[in-house]
Order: structure tokens, then C-alpha cells, then sequence
């Protein structure tokens, strides 16, 4: 159980925390919510105890063990599946145990050890680890590259997976979801719902809450304020304590101002001197309520484009990949630029990367657009080369007449110089692209957006993740555009400027092109969806549950080493390959069917002949790890025999790590026997 009792917490010359209590039993999963700059992050800093409170006592149990994302961006040249395996804390703490053992030949030692490894489950330590990377993003192929390979997006993916590693019972998630796609959170999603330690996530997405947790914690006003239910039984249940107190605001005010009136029109009065000086003590005595003041006043909106062209857009035979990729250190390229990659020589003898191929469609005037796809196949590929970031690679985009873009690039620091104030970025803005403004007139439309006083000439470097995104936001509107392009718009938004994006969004009258893990935002915008998928760009009609189930689908049958499924409109035949030059006469329905039943024969015939060398080895494996199982148990049981000797000791650690290392080596060639045996069976 952790208990904060009578904390405060102070960062500089800011209160965190005044007082507060909070209470939250073993195996619940709590959802910790507030504002940006609310001091969330502190709380979690408290907890791990790298920071102390001014006063009050936190409790938490002194043997439990706290798995957290460390927020630093890691440089190692250890490979991911490595550096993901070091999250895992006693097995570490049992490796380094028995290398000590080994170099001191304690015989006693390394026995213990050998059963510390045992039990933190090293023999297959690595097969969880890689899960884990495949499970958020990462492919085969990347397993065994460096971290230092890997862009920032990327290594903060790696924290995540390292953290997961970790056999906590306590697990503190800091906006675990601002750098996955939408595949890799459903991923996410359900491997936390088997999580069965106590877990407090730190998160802007109302979905995400609504699906992981039980419990959610509101840092408000220096307080917390425990709600049992999730994000969404939360809302309710402050909306109605909000209404009571405001309720009682307003009766109180009332009370007040009649105690008012009859005080200042009689206390002049000698017969009324004495009833009027009651009710000055009584206004005294009275507690007085505070006005309910929420932090959801956050509002803008995106103004009237000056023209609508229909069609916005036209894609004629598009292409859009790299132009001479960048390959990072160690010949590492990265993820989206190697998925679904077609080399081949571009102008000037430069190698072009295409991700997505042949797109023909059109982006029409009013029209909300989600576009889908899981990690690498193209979705910001697609929106960059829309907003002139990256060249098409063939094809052509026709733009209609009146065309203003607004984009919100993925990675803030795309569109924004880190040594320039908010103020600077806005003047720049209006004098290079218009409309043309005095500096007060920017100022004043600055702080609409939360940006006040000097905080407009305050470095965009050393600005929070939710600031930049909010100057960002700032920029789009004041384009005035009749097409958004949205790349994660809302990665660092909190759920209240999230709320007003969604708004925001709705009462635009030019068009949306949105690309988001938000599926709430998906759902409240977008009325129709893209999925970018196998180097193309199809329509899809199904609704997010759908495509979630899709995705279910790709991952079980990844897992399995099948190829992926390709997403089927209703009634859409598979796409077909490209048609020979002439393709042969068909026989006559007798001879076709003996041909092909004679065909099938041969070919199960050879499937048998092949895989039989392969089973007769698969039962032999079988065997010999049932065999080194019975060894282990006998092993085990001396070891745990206090009448043993410590040479006795010293061999039977030894026989141990010899039957552990077999026994992976079988399972490992067990392994590679059945993906042999799934190809034979595949093959034709």
C-alpha cells in the first residue's frame, strides 16, 4: 500500500503540494491526472525518492521494486535487445552475483547464483525482451542494432520496452503513449491490462486511461483527489462536484449580500445598531467558499479559410520515400525509411527510397480525413511530401487554386528555431507569409494561446513539450488555412487543450488531414479514413474498432511468421499481381482438374520427404529436454540439502549451468525446427 500523509511539496518558488493525503492499495492501476505544469511529474520524482518532501510522509513498502521510463534520451553502443535486458533488475543483480562468484571460486556462491537466475527466468530473458521491442514498433532486423542507431522518437520506445522489462510491483508510466503509433499502443494497452502490479500512468489520452485504469488521481490546487472509476467515470463524477460546489458558491454569495444590505442600512440606525452589529459577526464567522475555477478555459478556434478550392488536392500516379536516405551510425536506416523500400537510382545517380506508390485519389473541400497505418508503412511520408518537406519521388500533386497549407509537423522542432522567442517566431511568421501585424497585435494574439508578459521572449528551447506544441498551434491559425495537415498533433497537449483542439477542429470549415494515436480525437474529428498499408494508399471503411481488430490480426499473424493480412473492403477482391504479357490458354475443366490433383500429390509428397528428418530431430529434442528437466530437479534438490559439502556445492552449480545452457540451445534449435517445418508446410 502507498500512503502520502500531510505532504507539501515545493519546486523553487512554486507550490506542488499542500497537505495533501492519498492512499492507494497493492494491484491498483491509477490514472494520475492535472494540468501541464501542475507538478505530476514532481509526484512521480517524490515517489522514487529523488526528491523530498518539505513536509508530510510518504510510505511505500520497503521491499517493493519501482520499474519507471527514465525521460533521458540513452547513448550506448549496446544493442536493443541488451539495453532493453538491463531493465530487468534481479536478473542483472544475479548475473553480477554470479560473476563474482565465478571470480572468486565460491562454490556456495555461484549455487546461489545459479538459482537466483533461475528464478528471475534468464532462460528466456531474451525471447521477452525482443516481445517486447516487436510489440512496440520495432522489427526483426533491428533487434541486435545499436541504440545510438536509433532517431530520439525510437531510443524513447527502447526506455519504454526497458522499463516494461523490469519485474515491478510498482510501475510509474510518464506519457508512456507520446511516441507510439496507433499500433503499438493497442499493443501496449493489453499488455498492461495483464499487468499485475500496482501501477500509476501519467497520460493525456482519454481513451488510453479509459481502457488501462481503475482508479484516478486529480492534482488540482495543490491537492489530490482520489476517484474511483476511470477517466471517464471521473469526468462525471467532478462535473457533479463542481455543479454542487458552484451550487454552493452561488447560495453563499446570496446569503451574503442579503447580511450586506441589512448591515449597511442599518448600522446608522440606534434601534437597529444592535441586530446589525449580530450580522457583522456573523458575515466574520461565515467560511468563506472559494468560486469554482476550472483549468478548461483554454479555447481557440481556426479562422475562416478566404477560399475553399475543390479539390484541394490531386494525386496522379504519387510516390512518396527518401531521396538518399540518411543511414545512421553503423549502417542502421531508420525504421520508415527501410519498411516497404524500393531502391533504385535517382536523378544524379542519388538512391530514392519509395514507401507508398501509386497513390490516385483526391482530398475534396470539407472533407476530415484519419489517416491509418501501422508503424514504418508511410503516414508522415505521405503528410510530408503533401507539405512540401520532402519531393515526390514520381507522380505529381495538383494543388487547387487558393491552396494554403497548415502544418503540425510530428516533431515540434521541425518548425521552430529553439534560440527564438515566441514573439520572434510570430513576427517572422507575419512578415514572410502574412498577415502583416504590429507587435501589440501579436502579442495580444499570443496570449490567447497562453503565452503572456515575458514568457513571449522566453527561448522556445526552454519551453515545456505542451508550450511548443501550443506556439505551433498559435502559427496554424494565423496562416489562416484551408487545409491541416496534423502529424500528432496532440503529443504533449494536455486533456484539457486537447479538448479544445477537438473543438477547434470541428468548427473549422476548410479541410483535415489528421495522423494520430488519439483515438478519441480520431473519433470526435474524422469522418472517413485512409490506411497506408503495403506501399499504397486504400480507403477504409471500417471505424477504428474495426481497425483495431485488423491490427489484432497482423500482429497474431506476424507472431506466427506468416505474412500480414492485406485490409479487404467489402466485397474487394485481393489485390491481383501485375499480368503477364500473354497469358497461356486455359485447359479443358477435365484435364486441368487431373493436372492439378496429380500436382497436389507430388507436392505433398515432397513436403513429407523434407520434413521427416526435421520431425525425427523434433522428437529427439523432445526427449533430451525432458531428460535435462528430471536433471534439474535432482540438481535443485541437493542444492537445497544443508548436509552438502561446498565441493559438492561448487559441482552441482556447475551441472546446473550446464544443464541451463543445453536446455537454451535446445529450445532455440526447437524453435528454428518449427518456422522450418511452417515454411515446408507453406510451400507449394
Amino acid at each position: 500500500m502507498i500512503t502520502l500523509r500531510d505532504l507539501s511539496l515545493r519546486r523553487g518558488t512554486k507550490l506542488v503540494l499542500t497537505r495533501a493525503s492519498l492512499t492507494l492499495h497493492a494491484g491498483e492501476k491509477v490514472g494520475l491526472i492535472g494540468r501541464n505544469g501542475a507538478g505530476k511529474s514532481s509526484l512521480f520524482l517524490l515517489l522514487t525518492d529523488r526528491l523530498h518532501a518539505d513536509a508530510g510522509d510518504v510510505e511505500i513498502p520497503p521491499r517493493w521494486v519501482i520499474g519507471e521510463v527514465q525521460q533521458s534520451m540513452p547513448e550506448t553502443e549496446d544493442s536493443a535487445t541488451d539495453f532493453v535486458l538491463q531493465g530487468d533488475l534481479p536478473l542483472q543483480r544475479a548475473q553480477a552475483a554470479l560473476a563474482e562468484a565465478e571470480a572468486g571460486g565460491d562454490g556456495h556462491a555461484m549455487a546461489d547464483a545459479h538459482m537466483a537466475l533461475d528464478e528471475a527466468g534468464a532462460f528466456d530473458a531474451n525471447a521477452r525482451a525482443q516481445a517486447l521491442l516487436l510489440g512496440l514498433g520495432f522489427r526483426s532486423d533491428q533487434l541486435d542494432a545499436p541504440v545510438n542507431s536509433f532517431s530520439g522518437g525510437w531510443r524513447m520506445r527502447l526506455q519504454l520496452a526497458r522499463a516494461l522489462m523490469c519485474p515491478a510491483d510498482l510501475l510509474l508510466l510518464d506519457e508512456p503513449t507520446n511516441h507510439l503509433d496507433l499500433d503499438a499502443l493497442v499493443w501496449l494497452e493489453a499488455w498492461l491490462k495483464r499487468f499485475e502490479g500496482t501501477m500509476i500512468v501519467i497520460s493525456h489520452d482519454r481513451e488510453f486511461l479509459d481502457a488501462i485504469t481503475r482508479v484516478t488521481v486529480h492534482l488540482d490546487e495543490q491537492s489530490l483527489t482520489r476517484y474511483t472509476g476511470n477517466y471517464s467515470a471521473f469526468e462525471e463524477m467532478r462535473a457533479e462536484r463542481l455543479s454542487q460546489a458552484a451550487a454552493a458558491f452561488g447560495k453563499q454569495q446570496e446569503r451574503i449580500a442579503h447580511l450586506q444590505r441589512f448591515i449597511d442600512r442599518f448600522k446608522a440606525k440606534a434601534s437597529k445598531a444592535k441586530q446589525a452589529q449580530s450580522r457583522v459577526k456573523a458575515l466574520a464567522r461565515m467560511e468563506k467558499l472559494a468560486p469554482v475555477l476550472t483549468a478548461s478555459d483554454f479555447e481557440f478556434e481556426f479562422r475562416e479559410p478566404q477560399s475553399l478550392p475543390n479539390p484541394m488536392l490531386a494525386f496522379d500516379g504519387l510516390a512518396c520515400g527518401y531521396m538518399a536516405p540518411p543511414v545512421a551510425a553503423h549502417g542502421h536506416t531508420p525504421p520508415e525509411a527501410a519498411a516497404l523500400g524500393l531502391g533504385r537510382p535517382g536523378a544524379g545517380g542519388a538512391v530514392t527510397t519509395a514507401i507508398v506508390q501509386n497513390i490516385d485519389r483526391s482530398v475534396l473541400a470539407g472533407q476530415r480525413i484519419g489517416i491509418l497505418g501501422a508503424n514504418g508503412q508511410g503516414k508522415s511520408t505521405l503528410v510530408k511530401t503533401i507539405a512540401h518537406a520532402l519531393p515526390p519521388l514520381a507522380g505529381q500533386i495538383v494543388e487547387g487554386k487558393g491552396l494554403v497549407i497548415g502544418y503540425f509537423a510530428q516533431q515540434e522542432l521541425d518548425v521552430l528555431h529553439l534560440d527564438d522567442g515566441a514573439l520572434m517566431h510570430m513576427v517572422r511568421l507575419a512578415r514572410d507569409v502574412g498577415p502583416a501585424a504590429r507587435e501589440q497585435e501579436l502579442r495580444d494574439f499570443l496570449g490567447r494561446f497562453r503565452f503572456t508578459g515575458e514568457m513571449v521572449q522566453q527561448p522556445v528551447g526552454s519551453l515545456s513539450g505542451g508550450e511548443k506544441a501550443r506556439l505551433v498551434l498559435a502559427m496554424l491559425v494565423w496562416q489562416r488555412p484551408n487545409l491541416l495537415l496534423l502529424d500528432e498533433p496532440t503529443n504533449h497537449l494536455d486533456l484539457t487543450t486537447r479538448e479544445a483542439l477537438s473543438i477547434a477542429l470541428n468548427e473549422f470549415e476548410g479541410t483535415v488531414m489528421l495522423v494520430s494515436h488519439d483515438r478519441a480525437l480520431l473519433r470526435e474529428v474524422c469522418d472517413e479514413f485512409w490506411l497506408v498499408s503495403h506501399g499504397r494508399v486504400q480507403p477504409f471503411d471500417g471505424d477504428l474498432d474495426d481497425y483495431q481488430k485488423w491490427l489484432l490480426e497482423v500482429s497474431r499473424a506476424t507472431a506466427k511468421g506468416l505474412p500480414a493480412p492485406v485490409w479487404q473492403r467489402a466485397g474487394e477482391a485481393e489485390p491481383a499481381a501485375a499480368p503477364a504479357a500473354r497469358a497461356p490458354a486455359p485447359k479443358p475443366a477435365s484435364a486441368a482438374g487431373r493436372d492439378e490433383r496429380r500436382s497436389e500429390k507430388q507436392a505433398r509428397a515432397r513436403r513429407s520427404d523434407a520434413s521427416r528428418p526435421l520431425r525425427v530431430e523434433l522428437q529427439q529434442i523432445d526427449a533430451r529436454l525432458a531428460r535435462l528437466a528430471l536433471e534439474k530437479s535432482e540438481v535443485e534438490a541437493a542444492l537445497a540439502d544443508v548436509s552438502a559439502q561446498p565441493d559438492d556445492f561448487a559441482e552441482l552449480g556447475r551441472r546446473l549451468a550446464h544443464v541451463a545452457a543445453e536446455t537454451h540451445g535446445l529450445e532455440e534449435r526447437w524453435l528454428a525446427l518449427q518456422v522450418e517445418l511452417e515454411a515446408i508446410g507453406a510451400a507449394p
